[in-house]
């Protein structure tokens, strides 16, 4: 049995019961007296001090390591799999990442917690929509402008023949009306 006031004392070795135990000699040193409760020895110098014994009642120790900075203990990252699903998407359909992403992100800040798929799907999604937005008015604009000199310039020839629109020559008879 260990002393309960100190748990790394060694335990002393034990004499089998058919032995009679032999009286220590008289100028043996006397035993030293139990400690009082609630005694603690003190800490050799370079050593820490041995944790102090709890009652029943009090919490015990984790021996599992504390949690990253931010980040909570052993529960999962609200927003996290929406983030994730936002970063996926984020590729393909930029506006809605950029609202699922938003979403998680708040959730992630709500609970104190990062979320760096959230960030990403954001960041991801607005410079994508950016990009289409100026592709839009690069590529389509122009080419529907073309389409409406077309269609003016076959109207002044009653869409027979040959007409030249911003230099190249179209064909009036493959125009619709």
């Amino acid at each position: 049995m260990t002393d309960p006031q100190n748990p790394s004392a060694p335990e002393p070795p034990q004499q089998p019961a058919s032995q009679p135990t032999a009286p220590p000699p008289a100028d043996a040193p006397a035993p030293p007296a139990a400690p009082a409760p609630g005694y603690t020895a003190p800490a050799a110098p370079g050593y820490a001090a041995a944790p102090p014994a709890y009652s029943a009642g009090a919490p015990a120790y984790s021996a599992a390591p504390p949690a990253a900075y931010g980040a909570p203990a052993g529960a999962p990252v609200p927003g996290k799999t929406l983030g994730i699903v936002a970063f996926i998407l984020s590729f393909f359909v930029q506006l809605i990442a950029l609202i699922l992403g938003i979403v998680a992100l708040v959730q992630s800040r709500k609970a104190g917690a990062k979320n760096g798929f959230a960030l990403a799907a954001i960041i991801i999604s607005a410079v994508l929509m950016v990009l289409g937005i100026i592709l839009f008015f690069a590529l389509v604009v122009p080419l529907l402008t073309f389409s409406a000199e077309v269609l003016q310039a076959c109207q002044a020839v009653d869409f027979s023949g040959t007409v030249e629109v911003r230099g190249l020559p179209v064909d009036c008879s493959t125009v619709s009306r």
